[in-house]
Order: C-alpha cells, then structure tokens, then sequence
C-alpha cells in the first residue's frame, strides 16, 4: 500500500498535531513512552491496567499512530504530536465503547481548536435524532473550516449504508481488506464511501493492549487508523497540502466512482503526485 516507502522516509514531524477521537489512552504504556501525547482533561487518558474497551481500542489505535518502531506496533508516525480526547465520558460508555452523536460533536470541535491537522475516528454510535445529526455536520463544517481532515472508520456492521459522516467533504472513510485485496465482510460499504474512501488491508495486524502487552487489532477501526498514519507522514513532507487535495490524492485523484467499494489506498503513489504538483 506505498506505506513502508513513506516511514523510511519519515516518522512524521513533531509540530504535526494529530487528533485522536476515541477512549482514553494508557499514556503510560511501555510503547507509548518515546510518544508525544497532548490530553484536554483527565478523562482522555487511562491507567496501563484499565481493561474496559474504549481504553484497550484507543491505545491499540495509538500504538498504530504514535508507537515506538520497536515495540510491536506499527508506529506509522511516532515523531508526531497526539492530541487524545475520549468521547466516552462515563464508565457505562467506556465499558461498552459506544459514543452519542453530541458527544462525537463537540469532540471534533474541541480537537480543531486544539489544532489538530488531522482527526481519526473509529468509534460505533449510538443511534441519535436529526438534531444530533445536525449537530455533527456542524461540526465537521467547523472542522472543515478550520483545514482538518477526518479520517473515519466505516464501521463493522456488514452494512450497505452512509451517514453524515461518510457523506462530509472533509471525510476520507476507509474501509478493511483482507489479504486477497477484497472487503472484509464486516465492514460497511455504501455510495460516499465507494466515492470518497479508500481501503486498507489489516489483517495480522499488532498494536498495544492492555497491561503494557500487544494484542491482533484489525477491522475498520485499524484501516483506519493507517490511513491516518500515512496522511500524518505526507502532511510532514508537505505540510501546504489543502485538506481537498489531500483527500484527492489518497483516493487515487478525480473520479466518478459509482461502486460503494472504495479503491485500495496507495500512499507512496498519492506522495508522489502531490510532491509533483508542488515541484
């Protein structure tokens, strides 16, 4: 997928901040301790024992992000800032991992003014009114004019559908593919996502688990979390890059796809158009 020409050549740079929306992180996990880790409030971080899901995904997700090259996990860009912020604010939320639309809202705003360039998201949603809906469009626009670019799981429910989520311009949505270069069977397809995403292959995956131990990651949530990556690294080498060129480039350029199956991301090759377009 292009990505291991990109993290020889860089392991990010230390003024990129990069949003993490999701549980709180075991800052103190042993392949979190080179990492530059940024919090808005005691809630977003978690002791290295905490078992609960939302603080295991959000830590193997940061192992993917930030995690030292040698410890395991993937460590697609350690050199970045990571700015961590939970959107499971009580312990019922936490030991289930599942997140209101309003909490997923004012997440995304607090993490574009603490200027992050870039936002992952994986998380699974309770179900919410048009209100709320409202409320994350709002939000994303917020984030949109602030030049973020989310990066979003398309979730594992084996689902044909969208979301407003999926549907936002400053959405990249991705998608897990196995090692036969076809769809996972649980993750969700739909039209904006075939248009606008990409997909990454994440089986065999390893991130950082609980009690300072690796563990498999895998499924949107970890396709996710490359994409991210990877967009870290280029906005490290190319840092003028606008959010719409970015999201352009990833997907493999201009296109009118009409199949909900997103293409297979290639970073190298989404580097080296936009490194040609700059020269």
């Amino acid at each position: 997928m292009g990505l291991s020409q990109l993290m020889a050549r860089s392991a990010g740079a230390a003024g990129l901040k990069v949003g993490l929306l999701d549980g709180p992180v075991m800052v103190g996990h042993p392949g979190l301790s080179a990492a530059k880790i940024e919090w808005l409030c005691r809630r977003d971080v978690a002791e290295v024992g905490a078992g609960d899901v939302a603080a295991v995904h959000a830590t193997s997700t940061a192992g993917v992000l930030v995690g030292g090259r040698r410890s395991g996990a993937l460590g697609i860009c350690p050199a970045v800032t990571l700015v961590t912020r939970s959107v499971f604010r009580s312990p019922a939320a936490r030991s289930t991992g599942t997140a209101t639309w309003t909490d997923l809202a004012d997440a995304l705003v607090e993490l574009a003014d603490a200027g992050a360039r870039i936002v992952n998201m994986s998380l699974s949603l309770a179900a919410g009114v048009f209100k709320e809906h409202r409320a994350v469009q709002d939000a994303l626009d917020y984030a949109a004019a602030h030049g973020v670019v989310v990066v979003a799981a398309a979730g594992n429910e084996g689902a044909i559908d969208s979301t407003v989520v999926t549907r936002h311009r400053s959405v990249l949505p991705v998608v897990a593919y196995n090692l036969q270069g076809r769809p996972e069977r649980i993750s969700n397809l739909g039209r904006s996502i075939g248009q606008r995403g990409v997909g990454v292959v994440a089986d065999g995956l390893m991130s950082l688990g609980a009690h300072g131990t690796l563990r498999p990651f895998g499924g949107t949530s970890a396709a996710a979390a490359v994409v991210t990556g990877a967009v870290a690294l280029i906005l490290s080498e190319l840092p003028k890059t606008r959010p719409g060129e970015l999201i352009s480039a990833m997907k493999g350029g201009p296109s009118r796809r009409t199949s909900v199956v997103p293409p297979l991301m290639n970073a190298w090759r989404a580097f080296e158009s936009l490194l040609a377009a700059r020269s």
